[in-house]
């Protein structure tokens, strides 16, 4: 059957169609140029104001069939799908993603190699506080082959009141003494007025997780040319914590490794809740090798050995481990470290699964 009256209206049905289709697709392109235009500027990519008075102004010139809250409820679905095409085209541009960079990102340190298949140790006492206990755990890494010693020298604290380090000087003794062993010196740095100075003394800057949000801490040492370890803050997503890694890229660093140190829940059992699913999840956004803080994880000692089996089966490239002589006495954190012995047969069931460096 057929009617020409019905065939005219369809066809009208039709070319209406491909209006809209090709209205929506220009209204995209011209929202992509405004986001873009948006990130010159430094302006925020969202404006729920703007929306907010937009679907005033579609719904006042409403005149119908459709009621207001059915056109309500479209122009609130373009909003959102327009939105994620810009979040989409952005993070298919950061220089951090697989897009711009496919490969992995591998580099040396001291002998030891970041990224790709290989599984690195970053170990070394909470905070540096004595030289006979940097001594110790040095001496304890070099007799296992390791090849990067971590140390506290300026411990951003939650309460002011708590022992925030020994720093600068506390780093000098630091790098003298781990170079007499053959380590290079991992260590957070937290103001960026301390950064030039410490500079000589460092072979990786650590960005802490609180500091993560710090963007002149993280655009002054990305200016450095050494590797950066950038730890996602515990309420981070994981979309932050990759753009806090684009500050660092930006600023001209390309040795940056991703470290994985747990997430703030409700749950009151551990310190933290180790994120593992972040691992392979960053792994398949970003080229830049990822490792785990077991220590901060979860501020529990023992619960240590099966949480760095499990980074390790997910595939983290690395582990990062708080050692020391006498984690009873130790003055920050003492129940999240090992003392030497267990940090050893730790170290050793991990051999297990393949070669550490």
């Amino acid at each position: 059957m057929s009617d020409e009256t019905l065939s005219a209206l369809r066809g009208q049905i039709d070319n209406l169609n491909f209006k809209i289709l090709e209205l929506y697709n220009e209204r995209a392109r011209v929202a992509l140029q405004i986001a873009q235009r948006k990130k010159e500027l430094g302006y925020p990519g969202y404006d729920p104001v703007r929306e907010g008075e937009m679907i005033e102004r579609l719904l006042a010139a409403n005149k119908g069939p459709f009621d207001d809250l059915s056109i309500g409820r479209l122009f609130k679905e373009l909003f959102k799908n327009t939105l994620e095409l810009m979040e989409s085209h952005q993070s298919q541009a950061l220089l951090s993603s697989r897009r711009v960079h496919p490969q992995d990102t591998i580099f040396n340190l001291n002998g030891a190699p970041l990224g790709g298949a290989n599984f690195t140790i970053l170990a070394g006492p909470c905070s540096l506080e004595t030289p006979q206990q940097i001594e110790e755990v040095a001496a304890f890494l070099a007799q296992r082959g390791l090849k990067i010693m971590r140390g506290g020298a300026f411990k951003p604290r939650t309460s002011p009141y708590s022992f925030q380090g020994l720093g600068l000087e506390g780093l000098k003794l630091f790098h003298q003494i781990a170079k007499r062993y053959h380590l290079a010196v991992l260590s957070e740095i937290d103001d960026p007025r301390t950064v030039e100075e410490a500079y000589p003394y460092l072979d990786m800057f650590q960005i802490g997780a609180r500091n993560m949000y710090n963007y002149p801490l993280l655009r002054e040492v990305g200016r450095q040319d050494k590797p950066i370890l950038l730890k996602r803050h515990f309420a981070a997503t994981l979309e932050e914590f990759l753009l806090s890694a684009e500050y660092l890229l930006q600023a001209g660093a390309h040795q940056i490794v991703l470290c994985e140190r747990g997430i703030r829940t409700f749950e009151r059992w551990t310190r933290n809740t180790l994120d593992l699913s972040a691992v392979p999840l960053l792994q398949r956004q970003s080229h830049l090798p990822v490792v785990v803080d077991i220590s901060h994880a979860v501020g529990r000692r023992d619960l240590l050995l099966p949480l760095a089996r499990a980074a390790r089966a997910v595939g983290a490239q690395g582990l990062m481990l708080e050692l020391h002589p006498q984690p009873q006495f130790a003055r920050s954190d003492s129940q999240q470290q090992l003392d030497l012995q267990a940090g050893a047969q730790l170290l050793e069931n991990l051999k297990e699964y393949g070669p550490l460096s």
